[in-house]
């Protein structure tokens, strides 16, 4: 990562604690950029006449706010870095500050990915959808394991990225027009603030006149939410390497497959352990409930935990069989294999149950 290529806007928050006198600030700053967060801090007291102290947890979101801790020892102001503002409400004043990566990739390399994902996406949109009649088949329709293909009314390409790159989706999008394509930019959910933002727990933006997505940004968590959510073809585009490729039907098939073991496992057990993330925007513990009241109702026993960061060493020696994740969907996914015992979501806890059946089409775990 080209930590030169990032703009840190620090002006406003300059500006905001001039005018209130502001005497003790919490930096807060995402997991990629802490390598800088002592330049930060000494711009902030050098140009201001407060003190900062660096929320030194892991930060991995704008959901993952540091709220009553920075209150307990007199912070008057939060400045998180790097993220954008949701639906949630921190308990403290807190000052999102954007960052953007300046480098542009080159469109060339993504060029014949797209074009095959787009003639996937018209042939949806000219054929009526029928089960495929061969594996082959099935690969060329980019349908994921469970045999779902999204119904479309368009063949456009979505363009998305990550926050750190939204600033260049407009020209991006005139660069892929001038190629031949149709591109909309899509307009998501309250949880996201901007045209085109995907977050690793939300993909409110997708609709049915969108065939396939190009993704701008890196790594391959936001890029896997976004196909087992939609079913649809993903290309990528990575800003920090400026290598081209695509979200394919291999390594979402892998995925399920690791899915479709923890479920398996789970199903002749008796003790579930339900994490509840106390963090503001994480905490779904409405969601936590239900689920513990359908295990109630099935004859399984099953106990609320409540944890701000949930790792194997926090949790495994609890005496319970299988753990329900409700904090970071990231956590089932990404983490699974991490854990000794089965980490799933509340849709699969609904699948062991016998109450959803996986056959109907896997639901991707999202917050709203």
């Amino acid at each position: 990562m080209d930590l030169e290529a990032h703009e840190f806007q620090l002006d406003d928050l300059v500006e905001r604690i001039k005018a209130n006198d502001t005497r003790l600030v919490a930096l807060q700053v995402p997991e990629g950029l802490k390598m800088q967060a002592f330049e930060m801090m000494d711009t902030i007291e050098s140009e201001t006449s407060a003190r900062v102290v660096l929320s030194a947890d892991p930060c991995y979101g704008a959901c993952d706010l540091v709220h009553d801790k920075m209150k307990n020892i007199g912070v008057e102001l939060v400045a998180h870095m790097g993220h954008s503002q949701m639906n949630i409400d921190s308990g403290m004043d807190t000052q999102f500050i954007p960052v953007t990566y300046n480098r542009s990739p080159e469109i060339a390399p993504v060029i014949p990915i797209l074009n095959t994902h787009r003639d996937i996406a018209i042939q949806r949109v000219n054929n009526a959808i029928e089960p495929p009649s061969s594996e082959v088949e099935a690969v060329l329709k980019f349908e994921d394991m469970v045999g779902r293909v999204s119904p479309l009314t368009d063949s456009k390409l979505g363009l998305v990225g990550s926050i750190q790159h939204l600033h260049l989706l407009p020209t991006y999008k005139k660069y892929l027009e001038d190629a031949g394509f149709d591109v909309t930019i899509p307009v998501g959910g309250a949880r996201l603030s901007f045209p085109g933002q995907v977050l690793g727990c939300n993909y409110s933006g997708d609709d049915p006149t969108v065939g396939h997505y190009l993704f701008l940004g890196s790594g391959d968590f936001h890029p896997i939410g976004l196909v087992m959510h939609t079913g649809k073809p993903l290309a990528m585009l990575d800003p920090y390497t400026d290598e081209a490729s695509e979200m394919g039907r291999e390594r979402i098939e892998r995925i399920l497959r690791q899915r479709s073991a923890l479920i398996m496992s789970s199903m002749d057990k008796q003790r579930f352990g339900i994490l509840i993330g106390s963090k503001p925007g994480q905490m779904r513990r409405n969601l936590a409930m239900r689920m513990k009241n359908k295990l109630k109702k099935h004859g399984k026993n099953a106990y609320l935990m409540a944890m701000e960061h949930v790792g194997p060493e926090l949790i495994d020696f609890y005496p319970v069989d299988v753990f329900v994740n409700t904090a970071c969907p990231r956590i089932a996914i990404d983490d699974a294999v991490k854990y000794d015992k089965p980490m799933i979501t509340p849709y699969e806890l609904e699948v062991v149950l016998g109450e959803k059946k996986w056959e109907d089409g896997y639901q991707f775990d999202e917050i709203h």
